[in-house]
Order: structure tokens, then sequence, then C-alpha cells
């Protein structure tokens, strides 16, 4: 069993009061919450440590006894099989009313994570009530809940563009009443490997218990015209050998289909990469927000001359050569 220590979890000093904590926890909660980042297991696990820590450390009475526990703590690790507390007589019972702080309970975070413990063999040892690890399969420090239903994940594909705009997919749900379409909304900007989660509509549960979730993990597919990178979006321009040595206008095209336009500086070599700001994918959950796009000059060479164009181009050639000797 791991020690936890919850003021490094929160970022604060041992020192730190009520206020800061409450403070320290409502950024950190923000920041990992899983509503802001689906799919993301590495921002699932932070919050649920960031709502543990805040479970201990915004309770007075936790707090103490948390404090007082130490060094300590391994008397209870190294305790006899069954004994049920800790050698010495010291007991782990911590117990202990509520606050008036605003940590996760138990139900919500299931609610938010499925039905895994959200919370630390630690935690449960020394803050849910009991001295005795429970059991495989055990509800620990509470009373057992009915079952929840099987979670039922999918694998979606989607084309940039639909991932540039948004889209929806209709999927198959079983729940007691029978099977059932669900629309799913996949929001604007999301990216290749992202889940979106909609809760309640996963596998029925038996007993009477709330039903599972049901995930989209997404795929998105490579685009002809358009490379994402991160929020910024790349493509390549033609540009004219006129237009690239003399300057000019020339169109670029962008995902949500409209058509901007760029003015190409005279004497613009072959693979200068432009800038087009905003125009790039958008961010989830604010679609105002959005990269950029990136446009790579390929210059146009003619597949054919017309006898005038011809003659033009010799000129220019032979002046080139008459420059290069001088």
């Amino acid at each position: 069993m791991e020690f936890k220590d919850y003021y490094a979890t929160l970022g604060v000093a041992k020192t730190a009061t009520d206020e800061e904590i409450k403070r320290a926890y409502r950024k950190l909660a923000r920041k990992h919450h899983p509503d802001l980042n689906p799919g993301d297991k590495t921002a699932e696990a932070k919050f649920k440590e960031i709502n543990e820590a805040n479970e201990v450390l915004a309770d007075p009475e936790k707090r103490r006894k948390y404090d007082e526990l130490g060094a300590n703590w391994r008397m209870y690790e190294h305790a006899q099989p069954g004994a049920g507390q800790p050698a010495g007589g010291w007991s782990p019972d911590f117990g202990g009313g509520r606050g008036t702080y605003q940590t996760l309970t138990p139900e919500q975070m299931e609610e938010l994570f499925g039905g895994a413990d959200p919370f630390s063999d630690f935690f449960h040892t020394f803050f849910s009530g009991g001295g005795a690890a429970p059991g495989p399969g055990a509800r620990r420090g509470r009373q057992a809940r009915p079952r929840r239903g099987q979670d039922v994940e999918y694998a979606v594909d989607l084309g940039l563009d639909e991932a540039f705009t948004g889209t929806t997919r209709r999927i198959s749900s079983s729940r007691k009443s029978g099977d059932q379409a669900v629309e799913v909304r996949i929001p604007a900007g999301i990216r290749d490997g992202a889940r979106v989660r909609v809760a309640g509509e996963g596998g029925a549960a038996p007993s009477g218990g709330a039903p599972g979730d049901l995930y989209l993990t997404v795929r998105v597919l490579p685009h002809a015209r358009f490379e994402r990178r991160g929020q910024d979006l790349y493509t390549r321009v033609t540009v004219p050998v006129t237009s690239a040595v003399l300057g000019g206008d020339v169109s670029v095209p962008t995902l949500s289909g409209s058509t901007l336009r760029l003015k190409v500086p005279e004497l613009t070599s072959s693979g200068r990469v432009f800038r087009l700001r905003g125009h790039g994918m958008p961010t989830v959950g604010k679609p105002d927000e959005r990269g950029d796009l990136y446009a790579t000059v390929e210059i146009h060479v003619p597949s054919g001359l017309s006898p005038e164009e011809r003659t033009h181009y010799e000129e220019l050639k032979r002046l080139a050569e008459q420059t290069t000797r001088q």
C-alpha cells in the first residue's frame, strides 16, 4: 500500500489555510475534469487523486488525523493478518463528519468514471471507517450498491471535415426496454483517438442497478488536401511561375469550404510556407478558438506553351544567360 501525500497532490504546503486548499482544489479540478479532457486517461487519474486529496484535507477532522498519522501509517501495514488493527492498539478508524467542502461523492465519481472504485487503498484503510482491507469485489468503506450495467464501446470513423464541424452518429443501445437507437453528438474539433461518453446508454444492469455508459472511440481518417497537426491544418497551394516571380493573388481552400485570397510577394520560392491565422481546427467546447492554416507553395510549371509564350520565355532565358556572363 502506497502512502498518499495529499498536500503534494494539491500543490500546497502543510501549513496551507482552508481557503488556499479550496482554491488549489478548484483550479486543479477544472484543469483535469473529464468533460474538458475526453478520453484522456492521465487527466482522469489525476482528477481522482485531486478529489481524494480534497476529501481529506478539506475536512478539518480528517485533516487533523491525517497530520497526526504522519510516518506512523506503516504501523497498520505491518499489523498481523486478520488482526483488524495495528499492533499496540493504535486504531486507524478515523471516521469523522463531513465538512462544507465540494469534493465529489463516490456516487458522483462513479457516474463520471464507471463502476471502478475512485478511491485508493490508502484512503479506504485510514479514512473510510474500517481497519481491515476489503476483499476483492467488495464496495470498500460503504454499503454495497446494486451492480451497474456494463459499459459499451464503439469505434467510429470520421472524415476530417466532420471532425472540423462536429457531427452525429446513431448507435444501437441495448437497454432493459430493448434495442434502441441513440443519437450521439460528436463535438467540433475532436481529436483522433478521443472518446465521447454518453451516460446511461450502455448495457442494462442486473437487479435494478444503473445502466452502464456508452463510449464512442473516434478515428479521424486522412484527408486528401489537409493534414492535421494538433489544432493546426496544413495544405499545399499551387502558384503559377509568373505569380511566384512577379507576385500576385492565389486562392487557398479551407476545410470549411470557403476560399481565402493569399497575396504572394514577388520572387516567392517553392516550399515557402504562409500562415493564415484562425483557419485551423476548432477547440472542443470552444468553437471560436481555432488553430491556424499553413499553406505551402508549390510552383506550377505549365504543361505546354503557346508560340507567343515560348518567345517570351526564350527572351527571359537569353537575359538570364547574359546576366550570368557579366
